[in-house]
């Protein structure tokens, strides 16, 4: 008899064949399936209040976070709104005319609102986010500090595309500069074509586009808002009347505000200030006036070409400039009819002699 046959009959449990272990699949009893499920069952019934409760709470911080994020944009586009009407309200009056135009306020408040909603959706649609990690028992600190840590470390790479995104976004606030206002922003001048939260693009006079970073304008200087000067320095001779003077540009200001379209580019009389600077031979006197942004250039080239017309009908003289001096009549130059020295004017020169070769000493040696 073979040895497993001997030991089954002894009892005892037969050794592994030595060619290895059985492959065949363990086949799980009914009596094990039954049991599976009855400790499935028992989990479920013992966290099934902590599930419902977690997935309540998930619904709950979610629902919030979109409704108030649909609150708060339709509260900030009906701001914009009221701000474009209050625009459209005072376009064409008196005091719209001291206001920038309408379309550039309207591209203003557009961008204002564009940025306070998206800053609105980050900060609300964010803290739902960390709300619902730590409704799954989260640790949020080890993910805060990370994002602390990216975030100084971002900063620090890009700390010139962060200075100039927080500069556009304040100068856009304060409403420093906008689309058709003529600048000057230190590193460069023109009118603006177009704004953004990085860069501002302005058209030289030239014709050149320039591209300014925000962060680094440090000043500017809005040619377009509100109203300009324009002002004229008109130089004459000390000798003219003052009366006469001031008479002839009282005249030349008063037409020129009654006519077209003169009279709508000027937001103001045009003044005789008086007297700018008194020198020996010249006077100064300064003419200004107030006009509509940006035509202060148009209207001083017409004050002074109309101040020249009247000058010349009154017969009164301009000089070149603050030290000009009055033309006199050329004196005669004392030597003008002395003739150029000659070795010819000596008689006893070289040259002499040899023009002249019947002289007395010659004569006398024959």
């Amino acid at each position: 008899m073979s040895l497993p046959v001997v030991l089954s009959a002894a009892g005892a449990p037969p050794s592994p064949s030595p060619s290895g272990p059985s492959t065949a699949p363990a086949v799980p009893s009914l009596q094990d399936a039954q049991e599976g499920a009855t400790n499935a069952a028992s989990w479920v019934e013992q966290n099934w209040s902590t599930w419902l409760a977690m997935g309540l709470q998930i619904l709950l911080v979610v629902v919030v976070a979109v409704a108030l994020r649909a609150v708060v944009r339709r509260a900030i586009t009906k701001l914009i709104d009221r701000m474009n009407r209050t625009v459209q309200a005072v376009d064409g009056t008196a005091l719209g005319g001291l206001l920038v135009n309408a379309e550039r306020r309207r591209q203003r408040a557009a961008a204002i609102g564009s940025v306070l909603r998206s800053v609105a959706s980050f900060v609300i649609l964010g803290t739902a986010a960390l709300m619902v990690l730590s409704t799954f028992r989260i640790n949020l600190a080890p993910l805060l500090a990370s994002a602390g840590v990216a975030g100084v470390a971002i900063g620090f790479g890009a700390r010139n595309l962060v200075t100039d995104f927080l500069s556009g976004v304040f100068m856009i606030l304060e409403d420093q500069y906008g689309v058709g206002d003529t600048i000057d922003a230190g590193v460069a001048s023109g009118e603006v074509i177009e704004v953004g939260l990085r860069v501002t693009k302005l058209r030289g006079a030239d014709g050149e586009i320039w591209y300014v970073r925000n962060g680094e304008v440090k000043r500017v200087g809005n040619l377009s808002q509100g109203w300009a000067t324009a002002g004229v320095d008109v130089t004459v001779r000390a000798a003219e009347d003052l009366d006469r003077v001031k008479a002839t540009l009282d005249g030349v200001a008063e037409k020129m505000s009654k006519e077209e379209p003169w009279n709508e580019l000027l937001w103001g009389p045009v003044e005789v200030l008086g007297l700018d600077s008194v020198l020996i031979d010249s006077m100064v006197v300064r003419v200004s006036a107030r006009t509509m942004p940006g035509k202060s250039v148009t209207v001083e080239r017409e004050l002074r070409w109309r101040i020249k017309r009247a000058f010349d009908a009154a017969s009164i003289r301009i000089v070149g400039g603050a030290t000009a001096v009055e033309d006199q009549a050329a004196a005669p130059d004392p030597t003008a009819a002395v003739a150029a020295p000659s070795a010819y004017a000596n008689a006893d020169s070289p040259q002499a002699a040899a023009a002249a070769p019947l002289t007395p000493q010659r004569q006398a040696g024959k």
